[in-house]
């Protein structure tokens, strides 16, 4: 979603935490859950493993399409992201400037393929997402999902939920 700050995360202690829920409440995400911060002291493990749900949960439901655009535009690249949004290039390049507001069904698909991204960025680089996005799926009915991904799709669609599930399979990967 191109909320978390530069660098990767490679392990999740309480200071790293503090600057993740930093820049997520920055985008107005979860601000009620993350209003309790920790300090120097570690909290009951159950208790901040029902924050990250909740954060995780909220985070699912909450497009943030002034971060959304510049990351997904930089894995994508903007003539495969047009294409995966049903847009054109030159509406995209207008949304991600900011000179045109971006509509709510455009930010809904954004949103849902920057979560795909996520969970494609644990097994694949940048190249691998954007071929994975090309090639045929034998759980898509040998359809590659930019082939699913057809103009007006919305997440909630069985053909996009397939893809997205697809994405989602190779987050409990062994080999991830």
């Amino acid at each position: 979603m191109g909320l978390l700050p530069e660098g990767s995360i490679t392990r999740l202690d309480l200071r790293e935490w503090e600057r993740v829920a930093t820049h997520v409440t920055r985008a107005g995400v979860a601000n009620g859950i993350l209003a309790e911060r920790f300090g120097s002291a570690a909290p009951e493990p159950s208790r901040f493993r029902a924050m990250l749900e909740h954060v995780n949960d909220a985070l699912g439901a909450s497009p943030v399409p002034a971060s959304e655009w510049p990351a997904m535009q930089r894995v994508l690249g903007v003539d495969l992201l047009a294409r995966l949004l049903g847009v054109s290039t030159v509406s995209l390049r207008r949304y991600m400037a900011g000179a045109r507001g971006t509509p709510d069904d455009v930010a809904v698909r954004l949103h849902a393929l920057a979560l795909m991204v996520g969970d494609l960025a644990g097994a694949y680089n940048d190249t691998g997402i954007r071929r994975w996005f090309a090639r045929p799926r034998a759980a898509l009915g040998n359809r590659a999902p930019v082939e699913v991904l057809t103009a007006g799709w919305r997440p909630d669609d069985p053909g996009p939920l397939q893809v997205s599930d697809l994405a989602n399979a190779l987050t409990a990967s062994p080999a991830t």
